[in-house]
């Protein structure tokens, strides 16, 4: 069959009976009665198998297709990759550097779709400045800068992402640049230039975001789900929870696990590159309400950042280093890595940071093809759907900022390959939970809410406090003295978020896991409303 041949009144959409239809609830309960359903009829138009951007966006494209479609993630949402990004929603400065203007395009068009209509909640401008300092750049280099901004705003331009959002590139006095990044070096500053990009409140909670609004439109949604003798129609599914097992028949299975998907397509062979943050308190630079871009040495396209965080951190970074060897669950930063960060970032700053100023670090790996030669920098960032022997459909490559365009060339392959009947793509148009135009969503502002509670759920902001307030204690109040996360919202991430553990709440819902000390400081309270959540 063709794309489209199936009626509209006729394709799937979703449970329409019981508890959950129609909503975009994860919780342990739910869980357990979809893996029954499943299990009861375990045949399914489309199986996507990884829980991270890529695979929550698939789930979420398939679904609002009409297709019965099942995501199963062996261990939580944005376990991996996802949620160890620079959260940047980006425009391809670095693509434009080196010559990818089709990625630099379609990562531009992309930061248009997520900042205008899909998740304006969760995408926020952020200036980038780059301080004109002498001996930060070589002769003409500054030029050069201007130049691939200027370049950059053409494609915003061509995108049709308004100057209103993401103002056009300018060139900033001194005093100005030190508004923005107070932590500058003042001596010799001529200024800076500024650009706008997008920025992510969160990574992981984009993800969650994903994974709900598919759920919506009736994809079951599964974590803690082990896929084994993967074919590409079928696969082993174990509950990783209970060790029951059974098998899923498909019109379509989809290899969406990112620097795992050679295990479950041994066709694949990837280079992963390794990408290293470091955390500091944002008062270490004085407060930034900008990201201190600092060129690479000896480099055209390469910058370290200094990114303003939520829960009042900047996250310095990043790095771009081969990472042979067995995948690890969380990959750890080297301490060359580190060395490198401090001394690019400190080219720029008044007050060197060193290590004791260091609060966290985390690192992740870019799942890349491997193409041959050269280092990881050199490596394409296009993003690749590739059919393997046994039939599965693998997605690999891109980045998190191209995740929707990635989702649906992935769901147009499984279509035109296994004659699925489905609806066109429409997720450019197709606004996330939280987001306005989303049915679950309340208009703004809400009153008693914390402007970070806010920023980090937007229209769903009414419904994480009323969630809270329906038990005793105050929903408002913070986790733990210094950390700007309610009560609230670690209730709403077990009963509406799908976490099911302590680490799933501290690690992926909040981040607070980020800064070992504040996940010790949170760890009682949160044990203590997921206890009484999951009892209830």
């Amino acid at each position: 069959m063709t794309p489209n041949a199936r009626p509209p009144a006729q394709r799937y959409a979703g449970p329409t009976v019981g508890p959950f239809a129609g909503t975009t609830r994860l919780n342990a309960r739910r869980r357990t009665v979809e893996l029954e359903a499943l299990a009861g009829r375990p045949a399914v138009d489309l199986l996507v198998i990884g829980g991270g951007v890529t695979g929550a966006g698939v789930a979420l494209d398939a679904a609002a297709r009409g297709l019965r479609t099942v995501l199963v993630e062996a261990r939580d949402l944005a376990f991996g990759t996802s949620r160890w990004s620079s959260k940047l929603v980006h425009g391809g400065l670095r693509y434009l550097a080196s010559g990818r203007i089709g990625v630099a395009r379609e990562s531009a068009a992309e930061r248009g779709v997520l900042m205008t209509r899909t998740a304006p909640h969760l995408v926020r401008p952020l200036p980038q400045l780059v301080p004109l300092l002498p001996g930060l750049m070589r002769p003409g280099q500054a030029a050069l800068v201007r130049a691939g901004f200027l370049a950059g705003d053409a494609l915003r331009l061509g995108a049709g992402t308004p100057g209103t959002l993401l103002p056009r590139v300018r060139r900033v006095d001194a005093d100005r640049a030190r508004r923005l990044v107070p932590g500058l070096r003042a001596v010799g500053l001529a200024g800076a230039l500024v650009a706008h990009d997008g920025q992510l409140i969160d990574d992981a909670r984009l993800v969650v975001a994903l994974a709900r609004t598919a759920a919506h439109y009736g994809a079951t949604v599964l974590t803690r789900v082990r896929a084994g003798a993967v074919t590409g129609t079928s696969a082993r599914l174990t509950d990783a929870l209970t060790g029951q097992s059974f098998t899923v028949t498909a019109g379509a299975v989809v290899n969406a696990t990112g620097v795992w998907a050679g295990e479950v397509d041994p066709s694949i062979r990837l280079r992963p590159s390794r990408g290293t943050h470091l955390l500091f308190d944002a008062a270490a630079l004085g407060h930034p309400t900008a990201a201190l871009t600092v060129p690479v040495p000896g480099s055209t396209s390469r910058f370290v950042f200094a990114l303003p965080q939520q829960l009042g951190r900047v996250a310095v970074g990043l790095t771009d280093e081969d990472a042979p060897g067995p995948i690890p669950d969380e990959p750890v930063p080297t301490d060359a890595e580190t060395g490198f960060l401090l001394d690019t970032v400190n080219a720029a700053l008044h007050t060197a940071l060193t290590r004791a100023d260091v609060r966290g670090a985390y690192a992740g790996l870019r799942p890349l093809l491997d193409t041959g030669g050269g280092g990881t920098a050199d490596l394409s960032r296009e993003h690749a759907v590739l059919e393997s022997p046994s039939g599965v459909i693998t997605v690999v490559g891109g980045k998190l900022t191209t995740y929707r365009r990635m989702a649906e060339d992935a769901v147009d392959t499984a279509v035109r390959l296994r004659g699925l009947s489905a609806r066109a793509c429409w997720t450019a148009r197709l606004p996330l939970v939280g987001a306005p135009g989303h049915r679950d969503g309340h208009p703004l502002p809400v009153d008693g809410a914390p402007a970070s509670l806010l920023a980090r759920y937007g229209g769903e902001a009414r419904s994480v406090l009323a969630v809270a307030e329906a038990r005793p204690g105050a929903a408002c109040a913070p986790i733990a003295e210094g950390i700007d996360v309610t009560r609230a919202e670690i209730a709403y991430a077990v009963t509406h978020e799908g976490a099911l553990d302590v680490s799933d709440v501290l690690d992926r819902r909040t981040r607070i896991g980020l800064v070992a000390e504040d996940a010790e400081r949170a760890r009682p309270a949160v044990e203590e409303i997921l206890t009484d959540r999951q009892a209830g």
